[in-house]
């Protein structure tokens, strides 16, 4: 087992305090929230780069599993009584030496808040080129074989792109924000997006729009063919909070005209 595994049973805290915000996944055929994004916060509001800065190889594996952890239990705690929405946690590929060994804690936190361990979602991204591809498929390979939903987020950005997704299939890809800023008004940006969709769609992966800002950006992504859609323009988000369907009011307007 390696050395970084004692760095996890320690049980030594993560040295910056942290809590999660949480931010909707709409499914805008069904006018319903499909799931909750766990993004990491301040206690006081301060924003996840604040708290990265603090992460260091000595100490990512304790927050990773830290941050899994606080998510489950708020989920628990908070999540609107008879919701069957997903839960997904960001999380780092370099973080897992070993799937099975390092959802203990996950599978843990969730068995004490009766979470359905079927309901979360691990959705991962590289801001540099993954190091160990091999690796990474054998995380998402495992995670799948354990009922849970796999995601690759900011498809599309920096490294996690085509060659990724040739490499292995999670069940979803998140679009980066980038390619959905100023999509009603762009025909390379709308032909780009129409082309992930039919890609994903031979493959069967999942397409979410996220970064979703304006009714404009929502009718392009929605005539491409995504109905998973995430960003300021249903709810930005908000600490240790999980809004209710009944509580975006646009909502109602796209059950209108589904």
């Amino acid at each position: 087992m390696p050395a970084s595994c004692d760095g996890c049973r320690s049980g030594a805290p993560f040295p910056v305090s942290f809590t999660m915000a949480f931010q909707p996944i709409v499914d805008v055929a069904a006018g319903s929230i499909w799931g909750y994004e766990a993004l990491v916060r301040g206690l006081n509001g301060e924003g996840a780069g604040e708290v990265l800065a603090a992460v260091t190889e000595e100490n990512r594996y304790r927050f990773d599993q830290a941050c899994r952890v606080k998510a489950i239990e708020l989920a628990g705690a908070q999540m609107p009584q008879g919701s069957r929405a997903k839960l997904s946690i960001n999380f780092m590929p370099n973080a897992v030496y070993e799937p099975a060994a390092c959802i203990r804690a996950s599978l843990a936190a969730a068995a004490r808040v009766d979470f359905d361990p079927t309901r979360l979602m691990f959705e991962f991204t590289e801001n540099e080129e993954v190091s160990d591809p091999a690796h990474v498929q054998n995380i998402i390979a495992s995670y799948q074989a354990m009922g849970f939903t796999t995601a690759l987020d900011d498809f599309g950005a920096g490294h996690a792109g085509l060659a990724l997704l040739a490499r292995f299939q999670p069940d979803l890809i998140k679009l980066d924000m980038e390619l959905i800023r100023g999509i009603s008004t762009s025909a390379a940006r709308r032909a780009i997006v129409r082309g992930i969709v039919g890609i994903a769609a031979e493959l069967g992966v999942l397409v979410l729009a996220e970064g979703v800002e304006t009714e404009a950006e929502l009718l392009s992504v929605r005539a491409a063919g995504i109905r998973l859609v995430q960003g300021y323009f249903f709810a930005r988000p908000e600490i240790e909070t999980f809004r209710r369907a009944d509580e975006i009011a646009v909502l109602g307007a796209l059950r209108a005209t589904a």
